[in-house]
């Protein structure tokens, strides 16, 4: 009998060894559980599954999985109740999915404490890129420094005028205060940021933030900037650093 992702799936007995870093999947559609499930599962990840809020919080306060990723609607404790209860005692990375373009869920989803956010319908491709680059972000966090088993050295803090950003904690500051940017919208201020006063076109900064064989409009890229700008007022309501260039694109100023 070939394997379905449930019975790949460690469980939270004791001994249960994962293949690898354990990712929680929770939605009451148990089509999404599956497809999820056998992609991550392709990836080299472990998976474990749950339907409900309720049943997934005391699992994930208990044996607490490497990132969680859940949906808002869900029977018994939704997506919201279920990141509040959960960011009253713990750190763990999540990425919540939301309704296409129903901005309050997701403003709502990143006060309370998530990570990053992805729309219904989404790429199984974009989604994975999104939990690598937490997993990441969240590592040197984790233990203190950067990871000794990167290839690479930890990429260099960036300061602009008022601004700095610490890719490898994935930090930003604006006047010495902290602004709370999703893992696209750090990738698309670091493409700006890099080069302050170069106009970026909307391909360009999509190129920054999604791999390249995810495909997004135009609206998106808006849709973040946007979003970035009212974060950045929320601590300095004179913010003004990304600039609009009609036609052309946007650029970072750090005058």
């Amino acid at each position: 009998m070939a394997d379905t992702p449930s019975e790949r799936v460690p469980t939270d007995q004791p001994g249960a060894e994962p293949r690898g870093l354990q990712i929680a999947l929770v939605d009451d559609d148990r089509n999404i559980l599956t497809t999820v499930a056998i992609a991550l599962q392709a990836e080299g990840f472990a998976t474990r599954l749950y339907s409900d809020g309720e049943t997934a919080l005391k699992a994930l306060l208990d044996n607490p999985p490497d990132l969680a990723v859940f949906d808002i609607k869900m029977p018994k404790m939704d997506g919201m109740e279920l990141l509040r209860r959960l960011r009253e005692n713990s750190a763990l990375p999540v990425i919540f999915l939301t309704s296409k373009d129903d901005e309050s869920d997701e403003e709502a989803g990143l006060q309370l404490g998530a990570d990053d956010y992805i729309a219904k319908p989404f790429s199984l491709r974009l989604l994975i890129a999104r939990i690598r680059a937490i997993l990441r972000r969240a590592e040197p966090l984790a233990s203190g420094t950067a990871a000794a088993a990167s290839p690479e050295p930890a990429p260099a803090t960036l300061t602009r005028g008022r601004l700095f950003m610490d890719p490898a904690r994935h930090q930003v500051m604006w006047d010495g205060q902290a602004v709370s940017l999703t893992v696209t919208e750090f990738l698309i201020l670091e493409a700006l940021a890099i080069r302050p006063g170069v106009i970026k076109s909307r391909n360009q900064l999509m190129d920054a933030a999604y791999p390249d064989d995810v495909f997004v409009d135009d609206r998106t890229v808006d849709s973040h900037i946007k979003r970035m700008r009212r974060k950045f007022r929320l601590v300095d309501p004179t913010f003004d650093a990304i600039e609009t260039l009609y036609g052309a694109g946007y650029s970072f100023t750090d005058g």
